[in-house]
């Protein structure tokens, strides 16, 4: 089972320090499961994210870069395998509730990659025509199911109960049989909705009560394989796509120590909170420290259930090591803004490449949902210990100049295999999307 939250924030659960509001559900998910503290995702951005997830690959791997928006024609190629389908080989049942963002046109929505079951958004909440600063960009947001729109525009203060109401029956229905839920939430991405009941309950504001009524539906999910004595056979795995999108200010979430956010290849933007647990398989109460990243998932879950890998190349790696304490198979890492190779990652050093990136620069973001403006930023080579600095604040680049050029040559590695739009280069490795 694996529950994906939109935009959260390395701080934003009990679990990683946040304050001001209360996730005991998933609290207690960290306190009987291992914490990792360094997980990361290879795009800190919708679509690239949820492709890298589904596919075990970097997404510019499979072609998928940015955000995906209602004009756009792309989508998973039919020939990528993603964690469903490589389940349902195994005789798995199947579903997603929540947001999608892998292509909206029929060819690319889940049914059509593995998933016996869906309801959701196709795309993010905030493509519709209330965005606050281009309202008119977007057309009316449809909610779908299977393959046909339900609702347009519907009352979004709903989806957060409704996608964990239905992913407790889709449990319920198969608790005879293995099954694969996976639950993208649409919060707390902007704009952000809570219930009746959630609204108003903390004292972080609309933010804190969309995390707290996360944190109810992660609540119900728990309490239904309780209710089945499922929990003891269930791996269930906590992650977001990214970091904070930092301009909403107040409807924004945390990195905490981490350096900036959403949309950049520092540690706020690609660093994310992670919890995992299957009482007996995976260490209660512990701290995993090594570096992991979102594309290992699908090996991992892939060789607990006896699945084969796809004949084609994936990036993840095995992390069945970690779950008893052993150490992480997860050395090397890439990370891309849309085509362009931004930073790469051995072990416990970091190399940012020269590149521009968005900043709030110091000022706060903005208030009630509406945003205030970035200002582009550039950095030039930099390298960082995260181990000693996990902020990216001491650029020790001058001074270990044996491992600037290890990771150089890392970063020539991904060059060759994904290419470098920085540098006008294509990859090797690169495969094409879904069109049309």
């Amino acid at each position: 089972m694996l529950i994906f939250a939109d935009d959260l924030g390395f701080a934003d659960i009990g679990a990683y320090g946040a304050k001001g509001y209360r996730t005991p559900h998933l609290d207690r998910l960290a306190a009987e499961g291992t914490r990792f503290a360094d997980f990361s995702v290879p795009q800190a951005v919708c679509s690239a994210s949820r492709a890298a997830l589904l596919t075990g690959c970097y997404p510019n791997r499979v072609g998928i870069a940015g955000a995906l928006n209602h004009r756009s024609a792309e989508g998973l190629h039919p020939n990528e395998v993603t964690i469903a389908e490589a389940l349902k080989g195994r005789g798995y049942a199947t579903a997603v509730y929540g947001k999608w963002h892998l292509g909206h046109l029929a060819p690319h929505l889940p049914t059509r990659h593995g998933f016996d079951d869906w309801f959701g958004l196709p795309y993010s909440n905030d493509m519709w025509p209330r965005h606050p600063e281009t309202p008119g960009a977007y057309p009316e947001l449809p909610l779908m199911e299977r393959e046909r729109v339900v609702e347009i525009n519907p009352d979004q203060s709903k989806l957060t109960g409704e996608y964990a109401r239905r992913g407790a029956a889709f449990i319920e229905a198969n608790k005879d049989k293995p099954f694969f839920l996976y639950l993208p939430h649409t919060m707390p991405h902007v704009p952000l909705f809570a219930s009746k009941e959630y609204k108003g309950r903390t004292s972080k504001g609309l933010y804190g009560d969309v995390i707290e009524e996360i944190d109810a539906s992660v609540g119900v999910i728990l309490g239904t394989l309780d209710r089945l004595n499922l929990t003891k056979d269930t791996l269930v795995i906590f992650t977001s796509d990214n970091g904070p999108w930092l301009s909403y200010g107040d409807h924004a979430g945390s990195a905490g120590p981490l350096r900036e956010g959403k949309g950049t290849s520092f540690e706020g933007g690609v660093r994310v909170p992670c919890v995992m647990r299957w009482p007996g398989y995976v260490s209660a109460g512990a701290v995993n420290l090594r570096p992991a990243m979102s594309i290992d998932l699908f090996p991992t879950i892939a060789a607990l259930a006896g699945a084969p890998l796809p004949a084609h190349a994936i990036d993840g790696k095995d992390l069945r090591p970690v779950f008893q304490g052993g150490p992480s198979p997860r050395e090397e890492a890439w990370y891309y803004w849309n085509r362009e190779l931004q930073a790469v990652r051995l072990g416990r050093w970091k190399l940012h490449l020269p590149h521009e990136y968005r900043s709030l620069d110091g000022r706060p973001g903005g208030k009630d949902g509406i945003p205030v403006k970035y200002v582009q930023k550039r950095i030039d080579l930099a390298l960082f210990d995260l181990e000693k600095d996990p902020s990216e604040s001491e650029n020790l680049a001058a001074k270990r100049p044996e491992i600037v050029s290890r990771l150089l040559e890392a970063a020539e590695r991904a060059r060759v295999e994904l290419g470098d739009s920085a540098l006008k280069r294509d990859g090797r490795g690169v495969r094409p999307p879904g069109r049309g």
